[in-house]
C-alpha cells in the first residue's frame, strides 16, 4: 500500500502549505487485486483523519440516489447520504469512500432517463464542477471541493475514461508469499497463537505457492481457524 500512502502523505503536505482552512487532497482510485488490503488501508485512513466518514459499497448500492440523491418528483425521493453526513455533522470535508466502484450498475427511468453511480461521481471529481455542485433534492447549489473521495476496484479497465482522466489509478500489486507469512506470523501472536501454529500456518502458505494467489482474505481465515482450533484444545485440557 506505500504508493497510496505516498500520495496521501504528499498531499497533506500541499494541503497544509496552501493554508487551507480544512484538509483537501485530489480524489484517490486505489486499483489492485483483491484481498491486498484496498478497503482496510481506506478505513485506517479514515480513522487517522478523523472527519465524519460515509462508506459506500457500490455492489450493494450501485446507482447514484443513494450517494447524490434524487428529485423531489421522484418517489421516495431523498437528499441522499452525502449531504446528509454534511449536514448531520457540520463538517464540509468528511471522507466518502466507494468500495468496488467498477462493479456500479446503473438505474433507467419510465422515460429513459440514466443514472450510474460513476456518472454521478464526476462533477464531485472535478475541483471547478465540486466547488458548485447542485444538489437534485435541494436544488441548491454546495461545495463539495473539500469533500475527501477514497475510490477503490480491482480492474479499473472497466471504468469509464471521464472517471480515470479525473482520477488516475493508484496500481497496487499483489503480497508476495514472504508478505503473506510475515503477516501471518504478526497477526497471529496478536491473537495469542502458539509458535508451533504459525509456524505450521507459514509453511502452508509456503507450500501454496505462488500459483495459488493467496490474499491476506486467506490468511485471515486460516489464523481464525487455527485460533478455533487452538481455543478448543484448550478447553478440553
Amino acid at each position: 500500500m506505500a504508493p497510496a500512502t505516498e500520495t496521501v502523505w504528499h498531499a497533506m503536505h500541499r494541503s497544509v502549505k496552501a493554508g487551507d482552512p480544512g484538509l483537501r487532497m485530489a480524489p484517490i482510485l486505489l486499483d489492485g487485486p483483491p484481498g491486498i488490503g484496498k478497503s482496510a488501508w481506506s478505513r485506517t485512513l479514515v480513522g487517522l483523519i478523523g472527519a465524519p466518514t460515509m462508506i459506500y459499497e457500490a455492489t450493494n448500492e450501485n446507482a447514484s440516489f443513494g450517494l447524490v440523491g434524487s428529485q423531489r418528483s421522484w418517489g421516495n425521493s431523498n437528499p441522499g447520504r452525502l449531504i446528509n453526513t454534511i449536514l448531520a455533522h457540520r463538517v464540509g470535508n468528511p471522507v466518502v469512500v466507494v468500495d468496488e466502484v467498477e462493479k456500479s450498475g446503473r438505474a433507467t427511468s419510465s422515460k429513459g432517463q440514466s443514472y450510474s453511480l460513476t456518472g454521478a461521481l464526476l462533477p464531485l471529481l472535478e475541483p471547478l464542477s465540486a466547488a458548485n455542485w447542485s444538489c437534485p433534492y435541494f436544488e441548491v447549489k454546495f461545495d463539495m471541493s473539500f469533500v475527501l473521495r477514497v475510490m477503490t476496484c480491482n480492474n479499473y479497465r472497466v471504468l469509464p475514461e471521464p472517471l480515470l482522466s479525473r482520477c488516475p489509478p493508484i496500481r497496487l500489486r499483489a503480497l508476495t508469499l514472504t508478505e503473506l507469512i510475515d503477516f501471518a506470523k504478526r497477526h497471529g501472536e496478536q491473537k495469542g497463537l502458539s509458535p508451533f501454529s504459525t509456524e505450521n500456518i507459514a509453511e502452508a502458505i509456503q507450500r501454496c505457492g505462488p500459483s495459488a494467489k493467496l490474499s491476506l482474505r486467506t490468511v485471515l481465515r486460516m489464523i481464525e481457524r487455527a485460533v478455533s482450533l487452538q481455543d478448543g484444545v484448550a478447553l478440553l485440557h
